[in-house]
């Protein structure tokens, strides 16, 4: 059947492209990754769920930093962190978050936040942008 047919029978307002990954279960299994790895510092585990040249923007105001789970785990004593359910819509998912660090110099951060994620369709993560804020303890 030619691609102008498919398109014909198309419902209005029906995206013209289709996903094979199940959008919630991808931003859910990314949320337990992280609330896993981030207390473990299991930087590994975390970079498995992004796809390779990933974009990641881990603050609006800061050029992405392809070494940031490394540094930021060196600078952690520990971390406490709760994940949100997902807000989905097609390859999108909004995920809040919150987190309570102690830093090797005794300081403490609460953070709270919330990262806008994009999925291809194997669910591993292509876009992801980061808004957050801090206080410190």
């Amino acid at each position: 059947m030619p691609a102008s047919s498919a398109r014909a029978r198309r419902p209005v307002g029906a995206p013209a492209y289709s996903w094979l990954v199940d959008t919630r279960e991808a931003a859910q299994r990314w949320a337990e990754v992280w609330e896993r790895g981030w207390p473990a510092h299991d930087a590994a585990a975390i970079a498995a769920l992004y796809a390779e040249g990933a974009f990641w923007q881990q603050h609006p105001f800061r050029d992405p930093d392809p070494g940031y789970l490394v540094r930021v785990f060196a600078e952690e004593e520990s971390a406490q962190c709760q994940f949100g359910p997902p807000v989905v819509d097609g390859d999108r998912a909004a995920v809040p978050w919150s987190a309570q660090t102690r830093l090797t110099d005794g300081g403490t951060e609460d953070l709270a936040g919330v990262s806008l994620l994009r999925f291809r369709a194997d669910g591993l993560v292509v876009e992801e942008r980061d808004f957050w804020n801090a206080a410190e303890g």
